[in-house]
Order: C-alpha cells, then structure tokens, then sequence
C-alpha cells in the first residue's frame, strides 16, 4: 500500500511468526473503508471494531496477576502495529496460557485463527 493511498485514520500493521505457512507473514490492514493486505480486511476491522469499548484500551495486555489455565496453545506471535481511534498500537500476542490464547482468538480474523478444527 502507497503512503499517500493511506488516510490519516486506521491503519494497523499485522506481523505473524510460527502460525504456520499460510498464516505467517506481515499484513497490512485500512479500515473505513476496509482495505489492504490482509487476507480479510472486512473481518479485521469488524473484529477490531467489536472489541472498541469506550474507556477501554482495545489491544491491552491480559491483566497482571490474572489466573490463567496452564494450557499452551503453540509457538505462534503476533505483533500489531500502527493507530486506531487515532491513538497508537504497539501490541503483542502470544498463545503461552489460557488467558492468552482467549486475548488472541478474540481478535480473530485480525489473527489468524488457530483454534482446532471441530469435528463435523
């Protein structure tokens, strides 16, 4: 994506490690109108949208002190970057415990998702 194709509003840049070969890469996703990258900008910015609560900061860490599941769900990162509601992103994820996994899959399609597959 061009620099001048970017408005001065959502724009966030999605970096995956260890997610597999399909999943693993850097994409980039605009929102309002959703553009980019991103396999699926359209779900990537819902997502985000939906996880918007005013007060709130949308991609903050599981809370210090939190009592997770002591469950690993695999080696996969992300990082996300860039601004939303016009405010800076620097985030992190990983899948190390419950809680973790459960931050990740929430912003699902923004991550790739990596739940199991459920039998039919």
């Amino acid at each position: 994506m061009r620099d001048e194709d970017r408005a001065d509003g959502d724009h966030l840049t999605v970096t995956v490690h260890n997610a597999g070969r399909e999943a693993d890469g850097t994409y980039e996703v605009e929102c309002h109108p959703a553009r980019g990258s991103h396999p699926d900008p359209d779900g990537a910015c819902a997502v985000v949208e939906r996880n918007t609560r005013w007060g709130r900061e949308v991609f903050a860490p599981v809370p210090e002190g939190s009592v997770c599941t002591m469950q690993y769900g695999g080696p996969a990162t992300a990082h996300v970057t860039g601004t939303w509601n016009g405010r800076p992103v620097d985030a992190w994820f990983d899948r190390a415990d419950g809680c973790r996994i459960a931050r990740w899959d929430r912003f699902v399609p923004l991550l790739p998702d990596l739940r199991p597959a459920r039998p039919s």
